[in-house]
């Protein structure tokens, strides 16, 4: 009989117990927050205290650091990492193999590019087109 879940010891020596989300089969922490209408990638992981909204999507090894928040809407692409604190905001777009440091704001309707790297602290506002797009700009 299966025990359901898995523990991983973390940067501390705790252990950190992770249940697969129902809706893709992703890796979630049992303190973290995610909505049963996002999707997790099987290889994806949210880690302790982070939460993730409505319809967001965490695609293939993309992880989700401790307390982070993730709008609705918002896509993690394929092995993008979200640093520590950080916050994303509706719609967001975080492109593949992207890093957002760790207490960086990515505002809403704002893409970060593939490959790009986003300082702690640090904040991505969203571009004249990123508006459009959500028809929030003429």
């Amino acid at each position: 009989m299966s025990k359901g879940y898995v523990e991983f010891e973390d940067e501390f020596g705790v252990l950190q117990r992770y249940r697969k989300h129902p809706n893709g089969r992703g890796m979630v922490a049992s303190s973290a927050r995610v909505d049963a209408t996002a999707f997790v990638d099987p290889t994806g992981y949210v880690d302790p205290g982070a939460r993730v909204g409505s319809r967001a999507t965490i695609e293939h090894g993309a992880w989700i650091e401790p307390d982070a928040i993730i709008g609705d809407r918002v896509i993690v692409g394929v092995g993008a990492r979200v640093g520590r604190g950080a916050q994303i905001g509706v719609g967001a777009i975080i492109g593949p193999y992207a890093v957002i440091g760790a207490d960086s704001v990515v505002d809403a309707a704002a893409r970060v590019q593939r490959d790009t790297s986003v300082p702690a602290g640090a904040r991505v506002r969203a571009s004249r087109d990123d508006l459009r797009r959500f028809g929030l700009a003429a």
